[in-house]
C-alpha cells in the first residue's frame, strides 16, 4: 500500500423513462446497459399498456461511468427503445413533510384526476405515486374509476382545510375519497 491513497468514485443518480413497443427483452437489455457501467437498479415502475412496454427506473453507477451509461442508453434507440435519462439532484429535507395514502372510488368520468390534483396542487401536495384504473362494477356494470395514490403533505399545509376541500369535492363528484394517515 505505501503511499498509495485508494480513492472511493461517488455514485451519481439516474432517472430513466422507457417507453417501446412491448416485446421479450426490454428490461434485460436496460439491465445488461447498467450493469455493463457497474450501474445498480434500485427502484422501478415498469408495465404493459396497449401494447406498449413503458418504465420507469432509478439507477446508480459511479459517477465515472455516468456520462457513457447515457451514452449507451442513447445507442437503445436503435433498438426501437427509447430511454430519456436525467441525473438526479441531490435529496432535498423534507422538514415535517407526511406520506399519506388517498384512494378513490367512484363512477367513471373524464375529470376526476384533474379536479382531485387540482385541490392537492393548491395546498402544495406532491403526489409521489399514482395508480388508476378502470373497471366494470360487479354488480351494475357501470365503470369505475379507483385511484390510490402516496402524497407527500408538507408541514406547512393545514391538513384539516385540505381535508375539508377533499371531502367536499368527493361529494360534488359523487365518489368515496379516502386520506389516511393525515393528522
Amino acid at each position: 500500500m505505501g503511499s498509495e491513497m485508494c480513492i472511493r468514485d461517488r455514485n451519481t443518480s439516474i432517472v430513466l423513462s422507457v417507453l417501446s413497443d412491448d416485446r421479450p427483452g426490454i428490461v434485460e437489455t436496460l439491465s445488461d446497459v447498467l450493469a455493463r457501467h457497474d450501474g445498480n437498479w434500485t427502484e422501478s415502475s415498469m408495465l404493459s399498456l396497449a401494447g406498449k412496454f413503458a418504465g420507469i427506473l432509478l439507477a446508480e453507477l459511479p459517477d465515472s461511468e455516468a456520462e457513457a451509461f447515457i451514452g449507451a442508453l442513447n445507442d437503445l434507440g436503435e433498438k426501437g427503445i427509447r430511454v430519456v435519462a436525467e441525473v438526479s439532484p441531490s435529496r432535498l429535507d423534507e422538514d415535517d413533510t407526511r406520506y399519506v395514502a388517498l384512494e378513490l372510488v367512484g363512477q367513471d368520468r373524464p375529470g376526476i384526476v384533474h379536479e382531485i390534483t387540482e385541490v392537492l396542487a393548491k395546498h402544495s401536495v406532491n403526489v409521489q405515486e399514482l395508480e388508476t384504473t378502470v373497471q366494470s362494477a360487479s354488480m351494475s356494470g357501470e365503470r369505475l374509476f379507483l385511484a390510490h395514490a402516496k402524497v407527500h403533505i408538507p408541514g406547512s399545509a393545514d391538513t384539516e382545510k385540505l381535508r375539508g376541500e377533499l371531502e367536499d369535492l368527493a361529494n360534488e363528484l359523487m365518489v368515496d375519497l379516502s386520506l389516511e394517515g393525515a393528522e
